[in-house]
Formats: structure tokens, sequence, C-alpha cells
């Protein structure tokens, strides 16, 4: 009986085509498993297997039974065990998602603090408004020019559909940025807080839509936690507030022209955005213009100046540059999240604007106007668990 020979690296190669060639083992090492049987010829043990000597084969003669060598490919219904751990692709969506929030959020946040620093030295929301469009049509323009994102593909329909929707998103941007210049940026977002209730009023009575009995009894904590803010609030304004409303009411009618005329649209969220940046900068410029001017801008740009340095400029720069990519980022998530996640992720985007804000510009807030903003951005959360 032969017993089964396993060179630690390759000892010999058989190449079966009518002959058989050998090759010199560097190390034997004795299995104690016969591989090979009825060889009844004795001498054919005795001669041709020896650890000192190379391995061949002697006569093919030796051989009853013929063998053959056949390759058989690997069986793939069976999956290989390597010990290799690939990423579940359901953590991989919730890894996505919470990058998309923390980045919005710390985006919005930051925005938000150059924004009120930017109006606290120049109360020109107007014009403030202006160069946040400007600046991110500009960015949109070099970005498609330089091939560093693709330009959408768009045609006079496209165009057409989106003008309703840019005028809301005029109003609205104009209306918060008037909002913060006269209250407090806390404020200005306990208030925008209410948008669901704007939203199902405008759905029942200007679209027709119903809603199920809890999604009308998420609404109370919402207007009452709105209500309380308002009547507590210390520096309270009646500009301030109706910007904040008439901004809530604005970006409820773009989310609606949104919808209707973008269904079937192959553009992607950050170019829709782009699209709606620069249109609304086409229709903001006149208007800007004839409520404020060129010659109020230059006098309040020196005074300015005059009074914060030249860091004036980098906050006017930074506040544009934030307020196009915080707003490229919520659409961008549009687009990989369901309106659901993305309502929560905007309410909790507000609780860190709030937050933020309170802590760097010292907002007075007594205890009753910290529970009004507590209960309104609660009923936003159940509104958003209720709408689903």
């Amino acid at each position: 009986m032969l017993s089964s020979i396993k060179p630690s690296s390759s000892s010999f190669s058989t190449a079966i085509s009518g002959s058989v060639r050998r090759s010199i083992p560097t190390k034997l090492k004795f299995s104690p498993l016969p591989i090979i049987k009825n060889c009844h010829n004795q001498s054919f043990h005795s001669n041709v297997v020896s650890h000192q000597k190379p391995l061949h084969i002697a006569s093919a003669s030796n051989f009853k039974r013929e063998v053959k060598v056949k390759a058989y490919e690997a069986d793939r219904s069976r999956p290989l065990d390597i010990n290799i751990e690939l990423p579940d692709e359901k953590s991989a969506q919730k890894l996505k998602i919470g990058i998309y929030f923390a980045t919005w959020w710390a985006l919005n946040v930051v925005f938000n603090i150059y924004n009120k620093k930017v109006l606290n030295a120049f109360p020109y929301p107007w014009l403030t408004s202006t160069l946040s469009l400007a600046c991110g049509s500009l960015m949109m323009l070099v970005s498609w020019a330089t091939r560093i994102a693709d330009a959408p593909k768009t045609d006079l329909d496209f165009w057409k559909t989106l003008f309703p929707v840019a005028v809301a998103h005029t109003i609205g941007h104009v209306a918060a940025t008037v909002s913060m210049s006269k209250v407090a940026v806390s404020f200005t977002h306990i208030i925008k807080s209410g948008e669901p209730a704007f939203s199902v009023l405008v759905s029942r009575f200007f679209m027709g839509e119903t809603f199920p009995l809890p999604v009308y009894l998420s609404l109370l904590p919402i207007i009452g936690g709105c209500a309380l803010a308002a009547i507590t609030e210390l520096n309270f304004n009646i500009t301030g507030f109706m910007g904040a409303m008439i901004s809530n009411l604005a970006f409820v009618f773009r989310n609606i022209f949104s919808k209707k005329g973008m269904k079937g649209k192959s553009v992607s969220g950050m170019n829709y955005y782009a699209c709606l940046s620069m249109m609304s900068l086409v229709i903001l410029t006149p208007f800007a213009i004839a409520v404020e001017g060129p010659q109020m801008w230059a006098a309040g740009w020196q005074n300015a100046v005059s009074q914060v340095g030249p860091n004036f400029v980098w906050w006017v720069v930074a506040q544009s540059v934030f307020y196009h990519l915080y707003n490229q980022v919520s659409y961008m998530s549009l687009d990989q999240i369901s309106p659901l996640t993305f309502s929560i992720g905007n309410t909790m985007k507000r609780i860190s604007v709030i937050v933020a804000s309170i802590i760097i510009f010292h907002t007075p807030i007594q205890p009753v106007n910290a529970l009004g903003a507590a209960i309104a951005i609660f009923g936003t959360f159940l509104y958003s668990q209720a709408k689903q």
C-alpha cells in the first residue's frame, strides 16, 4: 500500500499528454491515508517509493486501471467562508442619512449665526437676501463650467413649472430674513416651527385634501406653543412676527408647487435648487433695488465696516455661502430619504438652531417662553408622526 506524499512546496508538475514529466521534490511529507490501491506488483512498492530518492513512475504498465485527470468547476451555489464581514446595506443607508442630517444642521446653525451678525450691523434684509441667492448662483455656475458638477438638462417647460416655486421661495426667503433682522433668531425659528399648521390649512382649504383626526389634533400644541412663546417674548416685534408667519405660508406654497410641477422631471436635488436660486435672484433683484436702493446700501455698508472692521466682509461672504450650502444639502437629502424623515430632521434642525443662537447671542428667555417653544416643537414632531 502506498502512502500519500504531500510536498511543502511545488514538488512535481505532471503533464498528461501521452507522457509523464518528472521534477525533483524539495521536501516530502507522509500521510497515513492510502491513496493508491489494487497495485499487486510488490517490487513497485519497494523500488519506486523512497523518501531519499525522487518520486517517479517507472512504468505505466504497473497500473491496472487508467488514471484520468478531470477539472471540476467550483460549486457557485455555496458561499465562500472567508470571514470577511461586509457592511449591511441598511446600516450604510442609516450612516448616510446621519451624515446628511449632521451636515445639514451644522451648516444651518452657522448660517443663522453669521446672518444675524450681518443683520445686526447692516439692517438691510433685502440686499442680504439678494447676496445669498447671488452667491449660490455663482457657485453653481462655476461648478457647471468647470465640470465639477454636471449641468442639468432643462427645457422651457421646466422653467415654466419652476416659476411659481421660485416666487414662493423668494417671498419666504425675504420674509424670514426680515423677521431675523427685527427679532431674535430663536423667536423666528419658534414661530417657523408652526409651518405644519399652515401646511394642513392650505392643503385642506385650497387643495381639498383631507387628513385623519390625529393630524388635526397635533396642530393644537403647535398653535398653542407658538402663541405662548409669542406673548411671553421679551423683545417682541410685530414686523418680525409677521415676517416669520409670511415665511411659513410662502414655504408651504413652495412645497405644494414643487410637488405638482416636478413630477416626472429628472433633475437632481442639487441642480434643482441651483435653478431655483437663479430664478429667485432674477425675481428678487428689482424689488430689492426698489425697496432699499443703492444709496441706502452704500451708507449702511460704510457704517458697518467702520463699526465692525474688515470682519464684516467675511460675515457677509460666510452667511451667503452657508445659506446656499445648507439648502443644497437639504435638497440633496430629499433624494435619499422619505418626506417623513425629512420633516423630523427639519424639526430637530430648529431645535439645534434655537439652542445655539440662545447660547451664542446670550438671548434672554423666560421659563414660560421656553415652555412655549418646547410645546410647539413637540407638536411638530407629533404632526410628522400623525401624518405618516
